[in-house]
């Protein structure tokens, strides 16, 4: 049996997703810039899509531009503040996405941007009024703030920090790659600048995604050499990932509070069964239903000399997990969000993740092969 626990990193294809992709790929290759009728019917689909993705999200389909994922479209945003919109001063976190993190690092050092990192608690939660101090300060001002976190799980209060961004005149940007197609959002009543979306967190494919553009921004072409994206980013559209990205999304949002519920069961099920074979295990970040992405467990187990082979000894048992996030997998350095709240790094830290199609047969075997593993390790 092999089981999949790294939903966090990337999520299995939908089966309807793939079909829907298959359908475009073998019978809709016109350009979608091209006049003709196959070029229509092309562009048709992707504008099909824009308004089905901006309906699931109550915002205009003008506010939605496509790209290649999260990553890029978390960039973007950054791009945006400070070559479009004069910003001086970025405040974020030491634990974002690397996306952001490593992109607001090279526009304090390369443009002289200021760049302010919020006090954080052994939770991974930002405080509210150091926030609220710093916006009062009269600088042209970005918030970038992960919804929730990737590695941790835990979630910043999304409606009262737009709300206090909005009244003190800053930008605020969001990285929602892990809650988009998890949690409803509604962009009309939520008053946000920028939020990111990347398709295969959610059962879509890889390579597409899209940057959500509040209208009342104004920007110029980034990428140039084509009128694609309303003249933002030049270049032939990915047909079949767009379509893949909207039926994802019609497939999250049949039943958002089902599949919540689901997961968020395998995950209680899962923390009380670690907590009852070790009574010293921890959990990062903050945990309780109402505070934390509901897909993610990061756990903190009894410290062992063998701790450096625990994911390699699950792997060889079937179980994949994460020992943080994967796109910084190949790096020797240590998890940075870890690092960033304090934990303790001696630790066998590992990153459990779900999706709707995990069962609690799979759970069950995985904790079997982690108890399986720490008899060993701790014999």
């Amino acid at each position: 049996m092999r089981v999949y626990l790294d939903n966090a990193a990337t999520t299995p294809m939908a089966a309807e997703v793939v079909d829907a992709m298959c359908e475009v790929l073998r019978n809709k290759f016109g350009n979608p810039s091209s006049t003709h009728s196959f070029g229509r019917e092309s562009k048709a689909l992707i504008e099909t899509a824009r308004r089905n993705i901006a309906g699931h999200l109550n915002c205009h389909p003008a506010e939605l531009f496509f790209t290649s994922g999260g990553t890029e479209a978390d960039n973007l945003a950054c791009h945006i503040a400070v070559q479009e919109l004069g910003v001086k001063r970025i405040i974020s976190t030491s634990i974002e996405h690397h996306a952001v993190g490593h992109t607001v690092e090279m526009y304090r050092d390369r443009f002289n941007v200021q760049l302010q990192n919020l006090t954080l608690d052994a939770q991974g939660h930002i405080d509210l009024s150091e926030l609220e101090a710093l916006l009062k300060e009269p600088i042209p001002t970005l918030v970038s703030l992960m919804h929730a976190n990737n590695e941790i799980a835990t979630l910043i209060p999304l409606e009262r920090v737009a709300a206090l961004c909005r009244t003190h005149g800053a930008y605020f940007h969001s990285d929602t790659v892990q809650t988009m197609g998890h949690y409803a959002f509604d962009l009309k009543a939520l008053d946000i600048d920028f939020l990111a979306c990347a398709a295969h967190k959610f059962h879509g494919p890889k390579g597409i995604g899209f940057l959500y553009v509040n209208k009342r921004i104004k920007m110029t072409p980034l990428i140039l050499g084509g009128a694609q994206e309303r003249g933002f980013r030049g270049g032939t559209e990915n047909i079949s990932g767009i379509v893949g990205l909207s039926k994802a999304f019609d497939l999250a949002y049949e039943n958002l509070e089902g599949h919540h519920s689901h997961i968020q069961g395998l995950k209680t099920y899962m923390m009380e069964r670690l907590k009852a074979h070790f009574p010293d295990v921890l959990f990062h970040g903050d945990t309780s239903p109402e505070g934390s992405l509901y897909t993610v467990l990061n756990v903190c187990f009894p410290a062992t000399d063998k701790a450096s082979m625990l994911l390699f000894t699950l792997d060889l048992k079937g179980v994949a997990a994460s020992g943080g996030s994967a796109c910084t997998s190949g790096a020797t350095k240590g998890s940075h969000v870890l690092e960033g709240i304090g934990a303790d790094m001696s630790r066998p830290n590992v990153r459990f993740s779900f999706s709707i199609y995990t069962t609690k047969e799979e759970i069950d075997f995985a904790l079997e092969q982690v108890f399986s593993a720490f008899a060993v390790a701790l014999a």
